[in-house]
């Protein structure tokens, strides 16, 4: 098993991309710390950060521990990490999965809806990365993978949703210096995006509905490609922005059906692409 004894710390690790992540990792032997808001049910998410344990821990020797945190607090940041050494002896693997989004113009974009954004994408990563880092720099083969774009200067995507674009790319940016930062540490840091949108609670409650996610890929494209890329030495490997398709691409995949929600429709392709 490829991730045999490695922990792993995935934030948003309750549903979609940061539970996939999980599930994959588990699947190779990986212990997990995943955290997540929801402990209690919730009318509009599915699952919680007990009901994600429960599912990972069923495919995989590794042991799953659920961590109730908010990335946007620095004592839960630290609770976090804390409880994933105290528990596990320390870190091998940081994906920075929580993210906020609203695809709002300027004129109606509330304060409130860009402290968020900003607050956990790219404080809540920024701060989750540093506290890791001191842990990570143990590890035989450290990474840092961020769920965040490509750094594209096209106008269009900051006209479109000025601040949400800066959250995510702040993101990306924080990888950007990181993966400089750590180099000699031989710390990877890396990100990696969807080419089509996937089929999570943000694409079905926020953006486009039962439309949108029947022109999506499932969360498992993103999980295979984390694990193509996790695998690589972490001193070679660093600084990129992938991009999940041709992740798998590389790995010779040319059949990319079975992550279709529904091959017959079109797929929709993701934002920043």
């Amino acid at each position: 098993m490829l991730f045999e004894n490695k922990v792993v710390l995935v934030t948003g690790g309750s549903r979609g991309i940061g539970k996939a992540i999980a599930l994959r990792l588990a699947k190779e032997g990986a212990h997990l710390a995943i955290v997540g808001k929801t402990a209690e049910p919730h009318p509009k998410l599915e699952g919680t950060i007990h009901t994600a344990a429960a599912e990972i821990a069923k495919v995989g020797p590794g042991n799953v521990l659920p961590i109730q945190g908010d990335i946007r607090y620095e004592d839960s940041i630290r609770h976090i990490v804390k409880t994933t050494v105290d528990t596990f002896g320390g870190i091998d693997i940081l994906i920075n999965n929580a993210s906020a989004i609203n695809l709002t113009a300027t004129e109606q974009t509330e304060p409130k809806r860009w402290d968020l954004m900003h607050s956990i994408n790219v404080r809540g990563t920024f701060f989750m990365s540093k506290e890791c880092i001191p842990h990570l720099k143990k590890a035989r083969n450290p990474h840092i993978l961020n769920l965040s774009p490509p750094l594209n200067m096209d106008p269009a995507w900051f006209g479109k949703h000025l601040a949400y674009t800066m959250s995510k790319y702040g993101m990306s940016m924080v990888i950007f210096g990181l993966a400089e930062e750590l180099k000699q540490q031989r710390i990877a840091a890396n990100a990696l995006w969807p080419k089509t949108t996937i089929a999570t609670a943000a694409v079905q409650n926020l953006l486009g509905g039962d439309f949108l996610i029947q022109r999506s890929r499932t969360p498992e494209i993103v999980a295979d490609a984390a694990f193509h890329i996790l695998q690589k030495p972490s001193f070679e490997c660093t600084g990129n922005f992938f991009i999940d398709e041709d992740v798998l691409t590389e790995q010779g995949v040319t059949d990319f059906t079975k992550y279709a929600v529904n091959p017959d429709q079109k797929l929709m392709m993701d934002l920043f692409v």
